[in-house]
């Protein structure tokens, strides 16, 4: 039977799954992730894992939004500090750097990647679904900007340009230098601001 634990410590150790899980899906795969090798990692018995997730899938539903959340909000943050053309290039930029991390978001079409989602509840399937539609929205909402071309060619470009991170290891110079370079250029055709730029005024 799994003790007992105050309400600090299921935080610091429901932080601790997420943090472990999703290092090991970046290194192994969800399919080679074992939920006791992540409980051993963070010090719990596997009886005491399903008190903080219903199941291993439920684990990696959580991770897998909470970080589409937090380069949702880092995107956002770029685009509110420099607003125009400037601010998508610079919140492209951050989510490339996110990608490059966390190499789960753009392997999606990996047979892993199917096989989670095929275990997902439709309530999983559906947060996670609801999670890209917010972050494509992003380049596509905000007040301040407006398209050059349609929605939909917009929003194929900047998709193309972000899994160019697939290549990043065949590239002959710095993948990172290659997307800004990108980034900067394609931004500028694709958009044109409307209005005054904001604090950061940089077009």
């Amino acid at each position: 039977m799994a003790r007992s634990f105050s309400e600090q410590e299921k935080k610091n150790i429901q932080k601790k799954l997420l943090k472990a899980c999703k290092r090991s899906w970046t290194q192994y795969g969800y399919k080679k992730t074992s939920v006791d090798e992540l409980c051993k990692q963070v010090g719990i018995s596997k009886g005491a894992f399903y008190l903080f997730f219903e199941s291993k899938e439920a684990l990696f539903c959580e991770v897998l939004c909470l970080v589409q959340s937090q380069i949702y909000d880092a995107a956002l943050k770029a685009m509110e500090e420099y607003e125009g053309k400037q601010g998508v290039a610079e919140a492209l930029k951050v989510v490339y750097r996110e990608y490059d991390k966390n190499n789960f978001l753009y392997n999606s079409d990996s047979q892993d990647f199917t096989i989670l989602m095929n275990k997902l509840s439709e309530e999983q399937a559906k947060r996670v679904m609801d999670s890209n539609r917010r972050n494509q929205a992003l380049f596509s909402g905000q007040p301040h900007l407006k398209l050059k071309v349609s929605a939909d060619l917009a929003m194929g470009v900047i998709y193309s340009l972000i899994m160019n991170i697939k290549n990043k290891d065949t590239l002959p110079g710095n993948h990172l230098e290659t997307f800004d370079f990108m980034a900067e250029h394609l931004t500028a055709v694709i958009y044109e601001s409307a209005g005054l730029p904001g604090a950061g005024g940089r077009e």
